[in-house]
Order: structure tokens, then sequence, then C-alpha cells
């Protein structure tokens, strides 16, 4: 059923793509708003039980639908809830057209605009970033963007509905992905609106949760791309990045198409009472980053490749699993 329902949701949301403003999404960010608000005192167990209530309680809301959907209506009720959640939680066309834009601004020559449109995708002032620049760091934020929309959702999913808990684990993955984010955000555009403690909590949560995915979809991307590379990246050049799990994905990435990746770093401050982001570049140095070519335009296409084939390696696996479920 979770084959269906995936493959289902995919193709839901290619053809109706989800809009940013969609009140199930405004109402996840009312939601741990309210929550910070009201649960964050400040100390260590204040924060967890605050996470709890932001995370665990959509997510276990959502099994108890789908239990009660499975044995009150059938499994055709389920799976069409399970189908619902998945639109919500993954696909492509949440992040893809950012990619689209600048990969299409670069290739008519136009790197103002595809400066522009990086600014605007992550909220930061790129400045002069040069051709190669602009390249990297869309790769970047690309293959993070779609491990986490995409192979994240998928893994933690198949392994929910393995142990017959339905659409739990697409919600828990994506629900810790965005308060971790959210409350962060909330920290630097609003100071002492989030406490260190709630976001210590928030970001060790969602480290525990993003372990296995991470770790899977480089082991997808070596088995699709350049395996012996992509390995000896995953192995030696991991580290280099600042958060071990994008660390993991992006030395992967880096040794399945031959590119270089890390080096300065684009983050994004806000000043205090505003939501205004400023352009900090952090130096890295070349010497902590990846082996491999230059970043072209061409690797853009590369990486479009990569993630499709690991997404038809991945639907496979859960067709093959799914044929000798229903044969046994």
């Amino acid at each position: 059923m979770s084959f269906f329902a995936i493959l289902l949701a995919l193709l839901l949301e290619q053809a109706r793509p989800l809009s940013p403003a969609n009140p199930i999404h405004g109402g996840l960010r009312a939601w741990a708003l309210s929550v910070s608000r009201n649960c964050d005192a400040g100390r260590p167990h204040h924060a967890w039980i605050a996470w709890g209530l932001a995370v665990l309680l959509p997510t276990l809301l959502t099994l108890g639908l789908y239990w009660l959907l499975l044995w009150g209506l059938g499994w055709p009720f389920a799976m069409l809830w399970s189908v619902a959640v998945l639109y919500l939680t993954l696909g492509f066309r949440q992040f893809s057209h950012h990619f689209t834009n600048i990969r299409d601004a670069l290739e008519t020559g136009d790197e103002d605009a595809a400066r522009a449109r990086l600014a605007e995708w992550q909220k930061v002032d790129v400045g002069d970033l040069p051709r190669s620049e602009i390249v990297r760091h869309v790769l970047e934020y690309s293959v993070l963007s779609a491990h986490r929309h995409v192979f994240g959702v998928l893994a933690w999913f198949s392994i929910g509905a393995a142990f017959g808990l339905g659409p739990l684990g697409a919600v828990l993955y994506r629900a810790s992905e965005f308060v971790s984010r959210y409350w962060a955000y909330k920290q630097r555009a609003q100071p002492q609106a989030v406490s260190p403690a709630l976001q210590r909590a928030a970001a060790q949560a969602w480290t525990l949760v993003d372990w296995l995915p991470a770790r899977l979809t480089a082991l997808c991307f070596a088995m699709v791309g350049s395996f012996e590379e992509a390995i000896e990246g995953w192995r030696f050049h991991a580290q280099q990045f600042p958060n071990d799990n994008d660390g993991v994905i992006l030395a992967a990435t880096a040794g399945a198409i031959n590119v270089r990746l890390g080096g300065e770093a684009l983050k994004t401050v806000y000043a205090p009472g505003t939501t205004q982001g400023l352009q900090v570049g952090t130096e890295i140095g070349d010497s902590d980053s990846t082996p491999g070519r230059e970043p072209e335009v061409g690797h853009l296409r590369s990486v479009v490749g990569l993630v499709w084939r690991s997404v038809v390696v991945w639907m496979l696996l859960l067709a093959l699993l799914t044929l000798a479920r229903l044969l046994g």
C-alpha cells in the first residue's frame, strides 16, 4: 500500500503543486509559534515538552486518524489519508521552481537574474557572487532540499508503513525539520523570542531524526552515481561541513558527480527587531572543499539526473517489497 500511496502523492503533487500559502502549513507555523510562546520557560525539560507538543502531538493525531480509518472504514480510506498526508509533506514542486529559474538564467548568461533568484530563494544578499559560486550554492541548496522534501520523507514513511504506522513517519520527519528551522529563524528575526534551550532541543531532535535518512540518501546517490568516489567523499570529506548529516549528503553528491562543493558559505543574519536578511560570507577555506571539478552549469543537469535516478531506485525497491508482501 505504501508504494501506491507514494506514487499517487508524487503524481498529484506534479499535477497540482501545493501553494506555499496553504492553510495546513500556515496552521503548523501558528501551532509552533503558540507552543514556543506558552511552553518555552528556558529550561531543558520545558524545551523537550514544547518540542513534544509541537512535533509529537500532530504526529500521533495523524496516526490515530489513520488507524481509525483503517479499522473503521477499511484500507482504501486509510490509503487515501496516507496520500493526503504525503501530498502535504512530500514533493519536488515545493522548491524546484527556484532551481529551474536559476538554471534557466545561467544558461542564458543572465547572471544578475540568477543572483537575484538565489537571493530570493535563500533570503540572502549574494552581492557579486561569481558564476561558479552561484552554481555551487544552487547545487548544495537543491540537493539538501531534495533530501528534506523527498528522500527523508520517503525513508521515514517507508519505515513507519512497514510497522503498520501509516503516514506517521512522514509527519514526524517534516515537523521535526520545520520546528528546528522555524524556531531558529524566529530567534534571528526577534531576539529572545525562542530560548537557547528550545533551539538546542529542536536541533538535537532534528539531528537524530535525520541521521538515518541522510545516510540512506547518500548511499542512494552513490549507487546511481560514481560509487567509489561518492563513498570516498562520504568517508573523508563529510566532516568538513558544519552539519554532520548535511555533510554526508553533500560529500557523497560531490563524489557522485565529480564536483567541488564546500568553501565560502552564505549565511543570513537578521538585525534586531527586523526580518531583513543581510549577507555574511563565512570562509571555510579551499582546503576544506571537496575534490572535484569547478562547478559548472552542466552540473545542474547532472544533479537533476542523480536525484531522479535515486527516486526510481526508491520506487523500484518499494515496488519489489510490495510485490513480495502480496505474494507472501
